[in-house]
């Protein structure tokens, strides 16, 4: 996790010899982070709606919405610890919808990379290649953490909203959906070379947008540049109004959410 202030200093790691757990960031946000933070969270928070009308097509407890959705998948993996969920990804009903480890696609995960929300379809168009949320398999699935992330969103408490699934405070703290490669095309990387693993490239990105650089050198973990390069990004274009209402938002906001910066 990284944080940074209003202005230009430079973003830095939040206690960074820590290893976190899920449930000690759901603390950290609850009870510990600073008054009026933008937060952003990289990982789907929903699941793609609006191509069928539902999340889960054909099952009769299909959510009508994200929050609805969260809730299920806290309930049905109340007895997975670390905000886990097996049991959500074993259930036989929501099983018919993923591809899973082991070459288990479910008969109802289509032919091909799978179902995609509106957001990720504007991530496509930006030159990115994000993947389904149904799809559990691969270096490059979010699908696990996503849902682990819901569980995490309905345990938040109710002074902290998650944006578009609620509207966008006046004031105060707010939680967002990141994309981590789009902060770093916006400190001028090119799409398919989005991670930063030196720390002057990590500087280099982080002039770019306009901070004050770390301090340091060699190598470092991808991890720890893009929670550093997304939040000076957060800090410097949060004021963009153009960034909160993409075109198509109004009509998913409540369903599948949005991916901020994704327009």
């Amino acid at each position: 996790m990284a944080i940074c202030d209003v202005g230009v200093s430079a973003p830095r790691l939040v206690h960074p010899a820590r290893r976190w757990s899920r449930l000690e960031v759901l603390a950290w946000l609850a009870d510990e982070m600073p008054p009026h933070t933008l937060v952003g969270l990289d990982l789907g928070i929903s699941l793609p709606f609006a191509d069928t009308g539902a999340f889960f097509p054909g099952w009769g407890r299909s959510p009508a919405t994200a929050r609805a959705l969260w809730a299920m998948v806290d309930e049905i993996c109340a007895a997975d610890p670390h905000l886990g969920v097996a049991g959500f990804v074993e259930h036989a009903e929501a099983a018919r919808h993923f591809r899973r480890q082991g070459n288990r696609q479910g008969d109802l995960f289509p032919p091909g990379a799978g179902r995609l929300r509106r957001t990720e379809l504007a991530q496509r168009r930006l030159g990115l290649r994000p993947t389904s949320n149904f799809n559990l398999v691969g270096a490059a699935q979010v699908g696990k953490s996503s849902l682990s992330g819901m569980r995490l969103l309905h345990r938040l408490p109710g002074r902290l909203p998650v944006w578009p699934i609620d509207p966008l405070p006046r004031a105060g703290s707010v939680v967002t959906e990141i994309y981590t490669s789009l902060a770093a095309i916006a400190a001028g990387r090119p799409a398919f070379r989005s991670k930063m693993r030196t720390v002057a490239e990590l500087n280099e990105a982080l002039a770019r947008l306009g901070s004050q650089t770390v301090s340091g050198s060699g190598s470092l973990p991808d991890h720890a540049s893009d929670a550093l390069v997304t939040a000076a990004w957060l800090r410097r274009d949060h004021h963009r109004p153009e960034l909160w209402h993409p075109c198509g938002l109004a009509d998913v906001a409540a369903t599948e959410g949005w991916t901020f910066g994704a327009t």
